[in-house]
């Protein structure tokens, strides 16, 4: 969500932020959802399977794994946020660059096929075939 900063809107994030105001407003956004749903830090540690210490420093925004911070995501009920870093590609890159080089390779004209019997045999006349197989 977005909010203002020094007159300017940004995202929780921005993309103006160093890594250490991201850090902090990641956190920030943490507390302000573990608090939303009532719970204090002890419980959400419970519930992520991570020390108290570790939430602590999460939302203190003073750095934390990434396997942390999915399990407290996940933990705070908020794991559509970790689909916002990988949204589903609905195309694949590797196909439409090969359906690229499809539509843009040269084509050829093909040549006629010839014509084969219908029963599968050599391409005799039937005249031909009749004398070598006894003359009648």
């Amino acid at each position: 969500m977005p909010f203002m900063t020094m007159g300017r809107t940004e995202s929780a994030v921005g993309d103006s932020a160093t890594v250490t105001e991201a850090e902090e407003r990641l956190g920030e956004r943490i507390r302000a959802l573990r608090l939303s749903k009532n719970l204090d830090q002890a419980a959400v540690a419970e519930r992520a399977g991570v020390s108290l210490r570790t939430v602590k420093n999460l939302e203190n925004g003073r750095g934390s794994s990434v396997a942390t911070l999915v399990r407290v995501v996940r933990a705070l009920g908020r794991a559509d946020w970790l689909d916002a870093l990988q949204p589903l590609v609905a195309v694949s890159p590797l196909r439409m660059l090969a359906q690229e080089r499809r539509e843009s390779a040269p084509q050829r004209a093909s040549r006629p096929r010839r014509s084969r019997p219908a029963d599968g045999g050599d391409d005799r006349s039937g005249a031909a075939a009749s004398a070598s197989s006894g003359g009648h």
